[in-house]
């Protein structure tokens, strides 16, 4: 499944790059302004990679048809998963990793991030990739196939440092759930840096800020 992107450049021949994956029902517009409010000039030229999902009926939504990373069985997201659609998105991903790899950006200068749909794509994603990344962001969403996470997640990437965010009035992806995705990392020893907001399933100006911190933080150049 090979997967349509926009992209954005912040200067000639980009040396960082980072791929966001959007929420159930977006498509790759929808962070495409993230781009133009994170000032990562400090880390040199950035390419930013927006993937679209692909549509598929969506359970949880009577079936309705949508950009989506995987299926939503049920409103408990960790109740009954959809495993094969988590590992085609994971891998279809993974190829958008090794085309940034051929465009001359190592793993280690690469942040893979998403909101909701897309921060579990992120993570699930990230965690299990074969090369140590830069980064893993993830927004308002939660970990996926955590009882698998300890079996499945790759050594490069044993402490790769995570930024989790979340809306502490959040209908969608409770904040109960990114609470025990966010400890259930930290059990296995990822550097976990946590943020919770008063808001609802979105984005908020203050995560924003904390976002770029920690991207200037783990793009930094090497000295």
């Amino acid at each position: 499944m090979a997967l349509d992107t926009i992209e954005i450049e912040t200067g000639d021949q980009p040396t960082a790059a980072i791929v966001l994956m959007h929420g159930l029902g977006a498509d790759g517009r929808d962070f495409v302004p993230l781009a133009g409010e994170l000032d990562l000039s400090s880390v040199g030229p950035v390419r930013f990679v927006f993937p679209n999902a692909p549509q598929m009926p969506v359970t949880v939504n009577g079936g309705y048809r949508m950009p989506a990373w995987y299926d939503i069985l049920d409103a408990d997201l960790a109740r009954q998963e959809d495993e094969p659609g988590l590992r085609r998105s994971q891998a279809a991903i993974e190829q958008l990793l090794a085309r940034e790899n051929a465009r001359g950006i190592v793993a280690g200068r690469i942040v893979i991030a998403g909101f909701s749909q897309g921060c579990a794509m992120a993570l699930m994603t990230g965690l299990r990739h074969a090369e140590r990344l830069a980064g893993i962001a993830g927004l308002s969403g939660y970990l996926p196939l955590a009882g698998r996470t300890a079996a499945e997640r790759s050594a490069a990437n044993a402490a790769v440092p995570v930024f989790l965010a979340h809306g502490r009035q959040d209908p969608v992806v409770p904040l109960a759930g990114a609470v025990a995705s966010r400890d259930a990392l930290q059990a296995l020893g990822y550097p976990v840096q946590w943020h919770a907001y008063p808001m609802a399933h979105s984005v908020c100006p203050q995560e924003i800020a904390d976002l770029q911190a920690w991207l200037l933080r783990v793009l930094a150049p090497a000295r």
